[in-house]
């Protein structure tokens, strides 16, 4: 373990920069300030930009005349760490037990992007940087990154290929590289009856039920028995490439990564289906639903009702395009009488990259190197916005990262292996001579 490094790492571990609700702002200043004085003190030029949200830290460090130019992102900003009484451990204040590091940010994402900047600050600072280096590190990733996203569609100068360790490996032994990210359009629905909940048993069958509105709304864009949703919310997803689908076919069963979590398969084909559904597809959830009262035995017809949604979108959709179809199919048939409100919260595109690309090619024999496996070729589920941004000014962009499944990531006990950190130092310095070979 480099002990310079790691000392830093729980030095910015220790800044509570919580982005997600409860937090300081001036911790999340702090943080950008810390990032920006490494920057500097590395020989680099640095400051930090004040947006609409959260500051953010951009930077350069230089290489030789003529290299390429390669971005390193981050983002600084964590999720709350409530329940702070289900942590073993203070969560801002990291500790080693076994093999892990234990604290908030210790594998989303501090400890999986730091070692990233590190190593080009320790290249910089020898004279050894085989590539130029722009940095930019956000304090916005876990609420919509809309700023980096305008800043980065600004940015004039050209950009040969990016590194953003912020992703999971496959199992401990088995490094991914991530060609693509599914969007998504997140939806909230209040519904409106009426002035106050009545008896069901004096009005029920003639006076409109909130919760009765709001189910026949979700209904139109549930998902069917195999967990698929309507055409028309699956307009113009990309199949993805042969070579991509005979990677997924080595790895873990499906059925095993669903039940192993605790969760329950949609139906007999879901472990069959999961990376095509998961990564190639479209999905609806309901994450979380209100009205009337379900705890007592209240016999009433709730006059207000309400519900949150995400709609992932598949690599090859256009959220906005889909957004007009999902909304067209919402407000069909609302009962006159009802006031439904159909707000959509947030919405980002989907990303993919070309697995052929010379920047993958030479990141693929920079992780063999490093790690001494060849990293699986994979796609996430999740929504990481800025790679949206990425694909659109068509930046070959090294997606990976060395968290694990197991290490908790936004819940209480966050951890990452030491093994892992020590893994992202070594990989991002054999990324950076490796990328230097880019055509420019």
């Amino acid at each position: 373990m480099n002990q310079t490094m790691f000392d830093e790492l729980l030095e910015l571990l220790r800044i509570p920069s919580i982005s997600s609700g409860g937090g300081d702002p001036a911790d999340l200043r702090r943080a950008a300030e810390w990032l920006r004085d490494k920057i500097i003190r590395s020989g680099g030029t640095s400051e930090i930009l004040t947006t609409a949200g959260n500051p953010l830290v951009v930077g350069d460090l230089a290489g030789p005349k003529g290299a390429p130019t390669i971005l390193i992102y981050g983002h600084y900003d964590v999720q709350s760490a409530d329940p702070l009484e289900e942590w073993d451990s203070p969560p801002f204040e990291p500790t080693v037990r076994g093999d892990k590091l234990y604290a908030r940010g210790a594998s989303d994402d501090k400890g999986n992007f730091y070692p990233v900047l590190y190593a080009a600050c320790e290249l910089a600072q020898k004279g050894e940087l085989p590539v130029n280096v722009m940095v930019i590190v956000e304090g916005e990733e876990e609420v919509g990154s809309d700023n980096i996203i305008a800043h980065l569609m600004n940015e004039p100068r050209h950009i040969d290929a990016a590194i953003i360790f912020d992703s999971l490996m496959i199992d401990e032994n088995t490094p991914t590289l991530t060609l693509g990210a599914r969007g998504m359009i997140m939806v909230a629905i209040d519904v409106t009856v009426g002035e106050r909940n009545l008896h069901s048993g004096m009005y029920g069958g003639s006076a409109l039920n909130a919760v009765n509105v709001l189910n026949g709304i979700l209904a139109k864009v549930m998902p069917g028995p195999d967990g698929r949703v309507r055409d028309e919310l699956r307009v113009g997803i990309a199949e993805p490439s042969a070579q991509e689908i005979a990677a997924w076919e080595g790895l873990p069963d499906g059925h095993t990564l669903i039940t192993e979590i605790g969760g329950r398969p949609i139906w007999e084909g879901s472990g069959r289906d999961y990376y095509m559904q998961n990564w190639a597809d479209t999905s609806m959830d309901v994450n979380g639903i209100a009205g009337g009262d379900a705890e007592q035995i209240r016999t009433i017809i709730p006059v207000t009702a309400k519900a949150k949604f995400s709609l992932r979108l598949a690599p090859g959709q256009i959220a906005e395009v889909v957004r007009q179809n999902l909304d067209e199919i919402l407000r069909e048939d609302i009962p006159p009488h009802a006031d439904v409100t159909i707000s959509y919260q947030s919405m980002n595109d989907p990303a993919l990259f070309d697995a052929d690309s010379q920047a993958i090619e030479l990141a693929l024999e920079a992780f063999e190197r490093a790690t001494g496996t060849r990293p699986a070729l994979t796609r996430i589920g999740g929504s990481l916005p800025i790679l949206a941004a990425l694909a659109a000014r068509d930046i070959p962009t090294i997606v990976s990262g060395f968290a694990l499944a197991e290490d908790s990531i936004h819940a209480p006990n966050e951890s990452f292996r030491l093994s892992s950190i020590e893994l992202c130092e070594k990989t991002a310095h054999a990324l950076l001579h490796s990328l230097a070979k880019l055509d420019t």
